[in-house]
């Protein structure tokens, strides 16, 4: 499914990794919780803010197994509609690209391009949270990562 609509803004509902211009930088953005995400897309619009990047809000949405990816349970307008809003509020050209799946790790993995430029929200404690792994995870294979910890 592809979703784009004229707004001030580019926003894109679900766009299945189609490159945009080679050479230009992105910054993906991970969804994690909706105060994470916030954090990690200030964060990067930080990041971005005059190097003309563009964020990629990443959304990954596991389906499980007995049902249909291609027909989700969960309504597939609200979760654009929700996201495109998240979208809208950042301050530098952000698209929303949301994939469904059943593997969360293969999903992360192809939507990915090699030496990718990542901000994951999290929050830190004394015990390593899942996102804080996943930040470890993803510089062993070869990504930048950047661990935004929520206040």
């Amino acid at each position: 499914m592809s979703c784009q609509e004229p707004m001030p803004r580019r926003v894109a509902g679900e766009i299945p990794g189609s490159p945009e211009a080679p050479g230009s930088l992105e910054i993906i953005v991970l969804h994690t919780s909706t105060n994470e995400t916030l954090d990690a897309l200030k964060t990067a619009a930080r990041l971005a803010d005059g190097l003309a990047a563009r964020i990629r809000l990443l959304v990954l949405e596991t389906v499980p197994y007995p049902l249909d990816v291609n027909h989700p349970r969960d309504a597939m307008e609200f979760t654009k509609r929700r996201f495109r809003t998240v979208a809208e509020n950042a301050r530098i050209e952000t698209r929303v690209d949301i994939r469904l799946g059943g593997d969360y790790r293969a999903m992360l993995e192809s939507a990915l391009n090699p030496r990718s430029l990542i901000v994951v929200g999290g929050t830190r404690g004394w015990w390593p949270a899942f996102h804080y792994r996943l930040a470890r995870r993803l510089e062993g294979l070869g990504h930048h990562v950047v661990f935004s910890a929520a206040k």
